[in-house]
């Protein structure tokens, strides 16, 4: 039988990364086992998924990469389907009209819990129980004569032929339900794989109080979607290797519902920042060029034609997008800002301006300034004048760039070339000294 499994959110307007990781786990599977990956999307509630809602939640997923494999199902069009099954329960006895509450505002449809112990094997947390004594009847159409999710849920995995549902572990509860339902209606039973809880540093579930929490909060603060896709996947998964950075073929093929963990998964943003670097790290360098570029336009950055070397030098430094602007605009740009912690710390000790003059007057006797040569003068000066790297490089480098750290100072210095160098140290000395 083939796999189906399905991304089933009820849209809002902000995709929580909690419910897209439910869909890449159900996506992965999916592409694993040779099956389908469908979405459905839960619109019954006409106030919140609005239009705009559902757009979001769209171009998430393609930002994401999650292709679907058939057409959406929206299951605001599925309400009669919905009725009719409630009324078969109702003929079969298997469930009752009640004025629940007393209220004499009309009668819900109740579903009745059978008189036994529910029991199913859980693919991830293994066997799971729950005593009749412990169950409850539970309402599946409103007094007002609209479903519930209970139903309406069960009911479309039955309409597209769902086999695996994978979900949140804070489902549990109403897979005890959603069993009891399937069973009812003569249904096959699908198999259940619920995901642990994504948790913040103090063990609590993660929301936006810790930080972003909301796919459309990482795009725009420069994650890559390949980035996001291949963190999430880890937060609950492991491929049972070392491995964390890993293309979309190697999950796919290392996924396994059975390497899912079951304990709560803690974000940790460090770790994603530190993976984006890495994807941006192999990114083809005409895409970082165009990031770059975008960047620094953005910041009202004049780049010019010729910046490649400037963004082969950053590239493999670069973690996200809002870092190139501050880290390279100097390269552009004479008119650029001082760290004054750098220059008091660095700059402004006894002997700093004579050790820039010296350092002055040696790249003005070079005839050749390229990466070599500069980076042989500089040791030279640092040996013979006895100053120690610590005393000669900051103090240049705040001199030419304005700030305390960046790449290899050799490379910075050549991209900048001799008489711009000369004409910065010389400005520097000017105005601090």
């Amino acid at each position: 039988m083939m796999t189906r499994t399905r991304f089933a959110p009820s849209p809002t307007g902000n995709v929580h990364i909690g419910n897209m990781r439910a869909a890449i786990f159900n996506w992965l599977y999916a592409r694993h086992t040779g099956g389908k990956f469908l979405l459905r999307v839960e619109d019954t509630d006409r106030e919140r998924s609005t239009p705009e809602a559902i757009s979001a939640l769209l171009d998430a997923m393609d930002w994401l990469g999650l292709d679907v494999d058939e057409e959406p199902l929206y299951q605001s069009t599925r309400m009669d389907a919905h009725l009719a099954a409630a009324e078969q329960l109702l003929a079969a006895g298997h469930a009752y009209k009640e004025d629940k509450g007393g209220t004499g505002q009309g009668e819900c449809i109740i579903f009745k819990m059978p008189q036994e112990d529910m029991i199913f094997e859980d693919e991830i947390k293994g066997t799971l129980k729950k005593a009749a004594a412990d169950t409850q009847d539970f309402v599946i159409v409103r007094s007002n004569g609209t479903p519930v999710f209970h139903l309406a849920n069960v009911l479309d995995d039955i309409e597209q032929g769902i086999t695996h549902v994978i979900r949140g572990d804070d489902h549990i509860e109403n897979t005890y339900r959603h069993v009891a339902l399937y069973k009812a209606l003569g249904a096959p039973v699908p198999k259940f794989a619920h995901l642990p809880m994504i948790i913040n540093a103090q063990g609590k579930p993660y929301s936006k109080r810790d930080g972003d929490a909301f796919v459309g909060d990482f795009k725009e603060k420069g994650f890559l979607g390949e980035t996001l896709f291949n963190y999430l996947a880890l937060l609950g998964w492991s491929p049972g290797d070392d491995r964390e950075v890993m293309t979309r073929d190697e999950m796919i093929a290392a996924f396994e519902l059975t390497s899912c963990k079951s304990s709560p998964a803690q974000v940790d943003l460090r770790k994603l920042v530190w993976m984006n670097g890495e994807y941006i790290r192999a990114m083809k360098p005409a895409a970082f060029s165009e990031m770059a570029r975008n960047e620094l336009s953005a910041a009202g950055v004049d780049v010019g034609a010729d910046a490649d070397a400037v963004f082969e030098l950053m590239q493999s430094r670069t973690k996200l997008p809002s870092e190139i602007g501050p880290a390279t605009a100097f390269f552009f740009t004479d008119d650029f800002e001082y760290d004054q912690k750098a220059v008091e710390k660095k700059l402004l000790k006894e002997g700093v301006f004579q050790t820039l003059e010296k350092i002055a007057e040696i790249f003005q006797t070079l005839e050749t300034f390229d990466e070599a040569t500069v980076d042989k003068a500089l040791h030279d000066f640092v040996e013979q004048s006895g100053l120690g790297f610590g005393a000669v490089m900051p103090p240049i480098r705040i001199a030419v760039s304005g700030q305390q750290s960046g790449p290899d100072l050799a490379p910075v210095l050549t991209i900048l070339g001799k008489d711009n160098v000369l004409a910065r140290i010389a400005k520097t000395i000017e105005r601090f000294s």
